[in-house]
């Protein structure tokens, strides 16, 4: 019993630690093994103790630790699924913490890819580090982490901060990296596959390396496009030298979100991996700046607590923002402002949660709080907004913040109303239409898009002069755009002059729009919108067979010879958008056309090898929302859409279970789901059991 008090009275203390004790430095060497999914590691802290304290807390999930040795002694320890609980052999003053441990993390580290496409990484995001390395879920304790990593040296190891050795027995690789500055534990991080990589030199001579798969070399200049450029403006327009002393970006497959800004070192998704097609689609260069900003935003200074995220992610948001203005201008810049704000003025009729409130939505997060520092800055005017903003920076850096700090900052250099704005911007729900319309006018290109908007309601003749001489003229793509979309609806004879003139901009945005927005192609239209097939837009060239496949069934074969070689984005869009036209053409073909009957079966065959657990999730999903329309009773199919719902990427495996929930309301599915199950894994088996309510 005497134990259990000890145990209660001690967790109590847990949130006041960082208060009484102060861990510096971490020394970490992990290894992770990718057969088993496993990690073991040695950990050394350097930590202080500044007040008497009975218990000592490191967050640690589901660990087995080894030889706990404090200031050189073996020590009694308790290790709880969530903690190590350290009660003796410490003193006040410096103290030095020696142990190993191994793991089996169920998240925080992913084990992805076959054979020599493997790959491991981390996405800490948040408290999640303790899954793989004894750490610290409270943001507010910062150490410096020197972090090596072990592993087969055929492949590359990244980390935080500096390669500063490399050990190699001609088996496995020991790469050391090393910090000099502290930061949270949830930015600690490493990935591991087969990259390779190029560097540039920043204005400041900072280190950029860039990592991508061999394979993938074609799509570098692509991927990375502006990278420097984005590093040297934000590093400028923050006003504040780089914290650390080198940056790494390393894209790695089914990767949960876009980016993660591990400091020094971002990890982001593999599908921001493009050619330039890919890049006029949709690219990663608002990514790449987001996570940059993030290294003075979020990691060299950090929020305290979820409350004041904001200072995180809308920040990051807003310099993201201000970092595309300079690459493409200021029309862009502010499409995206009012696109943001389309989106804030829907949520706000229903979501009531305001920005200073940890359960906020990310939109209010991001969007709106990117909108709130837009406000401050056209408020004050950049120079003092740059200087409030570098002395909140120099004044928290490696430290801790609430909102209130920041606006001291904003204080200190006008007589902004911080108060008023943080009522209306931070504390009330509500969309500030008037401040937000106001800003907005202040570019020419947004008074014509929202005078154009006002349109929409009018007669075609009533504007259709005013229509022809946008669609004719040098304006930005969006006002364009929104042309088109108030003539999308009209009789094509009426409005095919505005057509001809959107097709001969030349202009990506607009060309796409036209492919996406007409559904029905007059003969006399049709050689002119098969040159869509052609442009550098594979959501173009999507959208373009798609309807032309419809509208002139007779030339299915042609178009089919255009689109064999089609691959698409990373995700296979556009090959298996081939392969389902294949197998669509031969239901309609099969009685004259043998080779298009074979055709149909490689095709077939090719989809279904989509869905197997050797690609990655996007590819997998798109291969099933192929084939589970037309070919639902495949076994194979079938199995490998239960083995999506054991998945580590959530998006994947939510697709997963609700389409097999959809399925199993079909008693013939359900059957067959039934006799699968003697074939299937144990985890598969669970995972459809549930689903079949057994």
């Amino acid at each position: 019993m005497k134990y259990f008090l000890f145990f209660f009275f001690s967790t109590l203390s847990f949130s006041q630690q960082t208060t009484k004790v102060d861990f510096i430095k971490c020394d970490a060497e992990v290894a992770p093994v990718f057969e088993t999914k496993s990690i073991s590691g040695k950990v050394t802290y350097l930590f202080k103790v500044k007040e008497k304290i009975d218990t000592i807390a490191i967050d640690a999930i589901n660990m087995t630790f080894y030889d706990i040795i404090i200031n050189g002694k073996l020590v009694k320890y308790k290790a709880t699924d969530k903690k190590l609980l350290l009660f003796e052999g410490f003193k006040k003053g410096k103290n030095i913490l020696n142990l190993r441990y191994s793991a089996t993390p169920k998240q925080t580290v992913y084990f992805t890819g076959i054979d020599n496409g493997q790959q491991i990484w981390t996405q800490g995001q948040g408290k999640y580090t303790s899954h793989w390395l004894p750490s610290f879920d409270d943001v507010n304790e910062k150490v410096i982490f020197n972090i090596s990593i072990t592993f087969n040296n055929k492949f590359t190891a990244i980390s935080n901060g500096v390669l500063n050795a490399i050990d190699d027995d001609g088996k496995l690789k020991t790469w050391k990296y090393i910090m000099q500055k502290p930061m949270s534990s949830y930015l600690a991080m490493f990935a591991i596959g087969k990259f390779d990589s190029k560097f540039e030199i920043s204005n400041s001579n900072i280190s950029l390396t860039n990592y991508y798969k061999p394979v993938d070399e074609d799509k570098y200049q692509y991927t990375y496009k502006d990278s420097k450029t984005i590093f040297d403006f934000l590093e400028k327009e923050i006003g504040v030298k780089y914290p650390w002393k080198v940056y790494r970006q390393v894209p790695v497959e089914d990767f949960l979100y876009a980016g993660m800004e591990n400091t020094s070192a971002t990890i982001f998704s593999q599908d921001y991996v493009v050619d330039e097609s890919g890049f006029n689609d949709r690219n990663y260069l608002n990514v790449n700046a987001h996570e940059l900003a993030h290294q003075w935003f979020g990691d060299l200074v950090t929020a305290k607590s979820g409350k004041h995220h904001w200072l995180q992610e809308g920040f990051a948001t807003y310099y993201a923002s201000l970092a595309e203005r300079k690459v493409f201008g200021d029309d862009y810049f502010y499409n995206q402002l009012f696109s943001y704000a389309n989106r804030l003025k829907v949520a706000a009729k229903t979501d009531t949660i305001p920005i200073m409130n940890e359960k906020a939505s990310s939109l209010s997060f991001y969007q709106k709080g990117a909108w709130a520092l837009h406000f401050i800055r056209e408020s004050i005017g950049e120079k003092k907004f740059r200087k409030a903003v570098k002395s909140y920076l120099k004044k928290y850096q490696y430290k801790n913040v609430e909102t209130d700090d920041f606006l001291a900052e904003i204080r200190k250099v006008s007589d902004f109303d911080t108060e008023k704005f943080k009522k209306v911007w931070l504390e009330d729900y509500k969309y500030p239409a008037n401040d937000i319309n106001f800003l907005l006018t202040k570019n020419g290109f947004m008074r014509d898009l929202l005078k154009l908007q006002y349109e929409r309601k009018s007669k075609l003749e009533d504007k259709y002069n005013l229509l022809k001489v946008i669609l004719a003229s040098d304006s930005y793509s969006a006002l364009k755009v929104e042309a088109l979309y108030q003539i999308r609806n009209e009789p094509f004879e009426k409005v095919v002059e505005l057509y001809d003139l959107a097709m001969k901009s030349n202009d990506i945005a607009i060309r796409r729009f036209v492919a996406q927005s007409i559904e029905k192609i007059p003969e006399s239209f049709k050689s002119e919108f098969e040159t869509l097939l052609n442009d550098k837009s594979y959501e173009t060239n999507q959208a373009a067979f798609i309807t032309l496949w419809k509208n002139f069934p007779n030339e299915k074969s042609k178009y089919l010879e255009i689109a064999k070689n089609w691959e698409g984005r990373s995700d296979k869009e556009l090959r298996i958008l081939y392969l389902n036209a294949c197998m669509n053409y031969a239901d309609v073909h099969e009685l004259d056309d043998k080779m298009a009957s074979i055709n149909a079966l490689k095709a077939l065959s090719e989809l279904i090898q989509y869905t197997s657990p050797n690609y990655e999730s996007s590819i997998r999903q798109n291969a099933f929302e192929s084939l589970l329309s037309n070919y639902t009773e495949n076994k194979e199919v079938l199995k490998n859409l239960v083995n999506a719902t054991t998945h580590h990427k959530w998006q994947f495996t939510k697709y997963a279970r609700d389409k097999i929930r959809e399925l199993i309301k079909n008693e013939k599915y359900l059957n067959q789901f039934k006799m699968l199950l003697s074939e299937l894994s144990i985890e598969e088996q669970n995972q459809l059991n549930k689903l079949l309510g057994i």
